[in-house]
């Protein structure tokens, strides 16, 4: 009874830490970590897990290889061509406005990209007479979704950490998925195109043009072609993708990687080293190629946002390695009968899961490994990768950004707090990502 009663009061006093660092997110949902593991520590007597030291530093060297190409001006010229590429097919927009935010927040490996580009995408359709709710719900929906399919994501970063046990390579995770999240940004399109009235009879539309409160914008089309990318940001650009790129070769190609004999075991070079030291060797070069001044080197957005990040995984993750690792025996058990009949059942977990601490980077390396303990396929596992996903069912950042960059009033947060603009494409985008995740596994492997 005693441990049936420490158990109940060790699973609260993670889940009201994880609970109440939600709240505040990034430095304070690692605080929130750090304090759960003290008490459980030190109160309950608890072994410290190890912190998940693989995943934070691929997360590091990626973010000091995308601040430093902020700092030489490659980042801007991303946002600079999606602005572009929004312009040319305004009437297109509600396909075109998430793909475009997408991509970028492939390449980068960070959400901070499409965060810039979201007011075009509120103008554009604006100027198109397009309901702009439709477009900014998808495209902050699939930008969002989009660490997913990026080799350079903290969230992959650390699914690449966790599966590294089961021999699993980056190239094998993209393969699934990068398709299934192309085909589940196709879903949400769909599912927001004909959503609304359409602008011209929308009551609050008319109540703001009739107000004086909406005066449309009228915006040069041309208005991005007129800033010329340097040679500077353009090389910037290209020493990162080829870092992308090295990556992707040698983690496809294990039989490019070193190897040792270590005690009489052959040990090839792990994924997560080639990453860190690949991506900190290309920051380098950038540095070196571009002459990027040292106080560029971490004065950007990307490193602040991407330190907070940091200290979010770190303190969440050590936290609930401490509880799971102290009750292995018993979730092993629990969730190997439930891996054996229902497995997708491990999705819901996850975006549970994920819905809380609202990161999922923390939400992958916390219950990835877990997954791989009770036996759950690594192509599944994969699959089962959007549902991580699930921070948009309370409204963040960029979804109240957003909804201040639509002045036109159609997007909406709602007065029940979930009854918002984002809920449903969010929904479809996870759920359809997981569907087709699973058909692309049983197809690749």
């Amino acid at each position: 009874m005693e441990t049936d009663l420490n158990f109940w009061l060790q699973l609260m006093v993670m889940l009201v830490c994880i609970g109440i660092g939600g709240r505040f997110g990034g430095v304070g949902l690692g605080a929130a970590g750090g304090l759960g593991v003290s008490i459980l520590v030190l109160l309950f007597g608890l072994q410290p897990a190890s912190p998940p030291v693989s995943t934070l530093l691929i997360i590091v060297a990626v973010i000091a290889c995308t601040s430093i190409l902020q700092g030489a001006g490659g980042l801007d010229l991303l946002v600079r061509l999606a602005e572009r590429m929004l312009r040319k097919w305004p009437s297109a927009i509600t396909f075109v406005g998430p793909f475009v935010c997408s991509l970028f927040v492939v390449l980068a490996g960070t959400a901070y990209v499409a965060f810039a580009v979201y007011p075009v995408v509120a103008e554009v359709a604006a100027s198109a007479k397009i309901r702009p709710e439709r477009p900014i719900a998808a495209s902050v929906i699939s930008a969002g979704i989009a660490v997913v399919a990026s080799p350079m994501s903290a969230a992959t970063a650390a699914l690449v950490a966790s599966l590294a046990v089961l021999d699993v390579s980056l190239i094998q995770i993209l393969s699934i998925s990068v398709p299934a999240f192309i085909v589940a940004t196709f879903c949400t399109c769909l599912s927001v195109y004909w959503k609304g009235t359409e602008l011209e009879k929308d009551p609050e539309f008319i109540r703001r043009v009739q107000s004086g409160e909406y005066q449309e914008l009228h915006i040069d089309p041309n208005a991005s072609k007129k800033i010329e990318a340097t040679k500077t940001e353009k090389l910037s650009v290209g020493i990162f993708l080829l870092g992308v790129l090295t990556v992707i070769i040698f983690g496809t190609f294990k039989e490019l990687l070193p190897s040792w004999d270590v005690a009489g075991k052959i040990q090839t070079l792990p994924i997560p080293s080639l990453i860190q030291m690949l991506m900190l060797a290309f920051a380098l070069l950038i540095i070196v190629f571009c002459k990027v001044p040292s106080h560029k080197f971490a004065s950007g957005s990307v490193f602040t946002s991407g330190l907070i990040g940091v200290v979010g995984v770190f303190g969440v993750s050590w936290l609930t390695g401490t509880f799971f690792d102290a009750y292995k025996p018993f979730f092993v058990s629990m969730f190997t009968d439930m891996a054996q009949s229902t497995p997708m059942l491990f999705g819901v977990v996850l975006f549970c899961f994920s819905a809380v601490i609202l990161s999922p980077a923390a939400t992958t390396a916390a219950l990835m490994p877990l997954g791989v303990a009770i036996g759950i396929p690594a192509p599944l596992l994969i699959a089962l990768y959007p549902a991580t996903c699930g921070d948009f069912i309370i409204p963040g950042g960029a979804q109240i950004g957003c909804t201040a960059f639509d002045r036109t009033g159609t997007t909406r947060l709602g007065k029940y707090v979930v009854n918002h603009s984002y809920i449903i494409p969010g929904f479809v985008h996870v759920i359809s990502g997981v569907a087709a995740g699973y058909v692309f596994a049983q197809l690749f492997y």
